[in-house]
């Protein structure tokens, strides 16, 4: 009689995931869910092809602006010698 009165006081209705965490298993298996697709898309968005193809467009356009650069620097320097020696004619 003792032991069954012991078992009586038992709550055996409680499935895993409400013993050891506290939730509910479709609870758990919801947040479960929400946790791995959340990875998936953050794996995806650092490491997944789109980024790569961004990374390297963006390396491209750096290269290509470095060239304009230099490009309308010496642009810019003919210019001024060729204000400067029109500026020196003019003023004579």
């Amino acid at each position: 009689m003792r032991d069954e009165e012991l078992y009586e006081g038992i709550d055996d209705t409680q499935s895993l995931t409400q013993k050891y965490l506290g939730l509910s298993l479709t609870k758990f298996l919801m947040l479960l869910i929400v946790v791995l697709a959340s990875g998936v898309y953050i794996g995806i968005l650092l490491y997944g092809t789109n980024s790569l193809e961004v990374l390297l467009g963006l390396q491209d356009y750096e290269e290509y602006l470095q060239s304009e650069i230099n490009r309308l620097r010496t642009q810019n320097a003919e210019l001024q010698k060729e204000y400067f020696e029109l500026k020196e004619i003019s003023a004579k």
